[in-house]
């Protein structure tokens, strides 16, 4: 961990990176739970929640190339830019209509960010320290959380939805300066990319997902924790402020307590557990994360004390962790770097794609069928990507190379941030 906080950029990255997550996690609480005090509605959140990712899936051609063709640096600097701008408009406290096109503006935006930022890491440490960087960018992706989540919900809870904005803008800024001056990198910068039609260098990563038997399980394990993330979104607000009579700011306490669990899983990956198998982490941190969330939605019928949940949320976050970070290290190590970042756009896309799906379900059922049985649908889907995944392991190592590798019934690869 020493040795990689030792590379000036990569500790400069890794700072960036506790801002702008941070900033993310006061809207990512904040306006879900706006949308739903001001229509009272769990499919017009769902609503909400489709409309920041559906950006992510239509964008992915070009954020990828973007993030292959330009600065990567420079990416994310005009990407801080560009979101604090978008995000002004919430500072009248709009109306709904106003939220859900921030929202678009904002995915659209962030849709660049992701594949950029995780394609410049193997060029500030190497890919020999992919692992451990990405265990790092967790310990302060779930610091953040924990910063961000409970801002986002105590400003919205006590000021209102401009005091979130305000909070929000701030703290973006810090980003934006950390990320202005150039990065001197430990490895070579991937080579720049040929110019060429930019549908056709989106479909040249494409045919590298659909080539690389290595990504085959992960593809297989995302569509499953995809589904689950997308659940959760809407029906976390319905269980917090209606199962469990919580408040807006017991609603962010929640989601930003799992970063201390996730906090621990972080700096383990980034000391003890760098050398672990990113499939393993995958697919053990799926399950665990099943497990952990079925006796959390099924322990309302014995208690709604905010204590109980406040402990169970913050082991959640430690599975989480291993997901994303297995995600990561699995396709860092597995592409060549001067595709890097639209191999990585294409997988935010397909994750969006299948949270979108996840969301819609669950905001159309929930009236229906209420939230008890579709919670447990959720955790049992993470149970059931997790075990496909390490059933998938033992059947890769035995196939002898150079085999055609065929998936049936899943087309896609997708990461998440991965939350319960």
């Amino acid at each position: 961990m020493k040795q990689l906080l030792g590379v000036p950029a990569f500790a400069r990255l890794w700072v960036a990176a506790f801002f702008g997550e941070t900033a993310e996690w006061m809207l990512q609480v904040a306006l879900p739970v706006y949308v739903f005090q001001r229509t009272g509605s769990a499919a017009t959140t769902a609503l909400s929640i489709v409309l920041g990712l559906l950006p992510a899936v239509l964008l992915s051609p070009v954020a990828g190339v973007v993030a292959d063709r330009w600065n990567r640096r420079a990416v994310l600097f005009g990407v801080c830019c560009g979101l604090a701008v978008v995000a002004l408009p919430l500072l009248a406290e709009p109306d709904v209509t106003v939220v859900y096109l921030v929202m678009a503006a904002q995915a659209a935006l962030a849709s660049v960010f992701e594949p950029a930022r995780n394609a410049l890491v193997p060029e500030l440490v190497g890919v020999a320290d992919v692992t451990g960087a990405n265990g790092l960018m967790s310990v302060n992706g779930s610091v953040a959380r924990l910063a961000g989540g409970w801002a986002g919900g105590a400003l919205l809870g006590f000021g209102g939805l401009a005091d979130v904005i305000t909070g929000y803008l701030v703290v973006l800024a810090v980003a934006a300066a950390l990320l202005a001056k150039p990065f001197r990198r430990v490895a070579a910068p991937a080579p720049a990319a040929a110019p060429e039609p930019v549908v056709r260098a989106w479909l040249d990563g494409l045919r590298e997902l659909t080539h690389n038997r290595r990504l085959w399980r992960t593809g297989l394990a995302l569509v499953f924790t995809s589904l689950a993330q997308g659940m959760f979104l809407v029906l976390f607000v319905v269980y917090v402020l209606d199962v469990l009579g919580g408040s807006e700011a017991d609603a962010g306490l929640l989601r930003g307590v799992q970063a201390l669990g996730g906090l621990a899983a972080g700096f383990a990956l980034a000391t003890v557990a760098r050398r672990v198998a990113p499939v393993a982490l995958l697919g053990w941190g799926s399950v665990v994360l099943g497990l952990l969330s079925a006796v959390i939605w099924n322990l309302a019928f014995v208690t709604t004390a905010l204590g109980v949940y406040v402990g169970l949320f913050v082991l959640v976050g430690a599975p989480g962790v291993a997901v994303g970070a297995g995600v990561l290290s699995e396709i860092q190590s597995a592409v060549a770097p001067e595709r890097a970042g639209r191999v990585l756009s294409t997988t935010f896309a397909l994750i969006a794609t299948f949270t979108t799906v996840g969301a819609l379900l669950a905001g159309t059922l929930v009236a229906t069928t209420g939230p008890a049985l579709l919670l447990n649908v959720q955790a049992g889907v993470y149970v059931l990507g997790g075990v496909l995944v390490l059933a998938g392991k033992t059947r890769f190592r035995r196939m002898p190379a150079g085999a055609v590798v065929t998936v049936e019934g899943c087309r896609t690869s997708s990461p998440p941030a991965t939350s319960t």
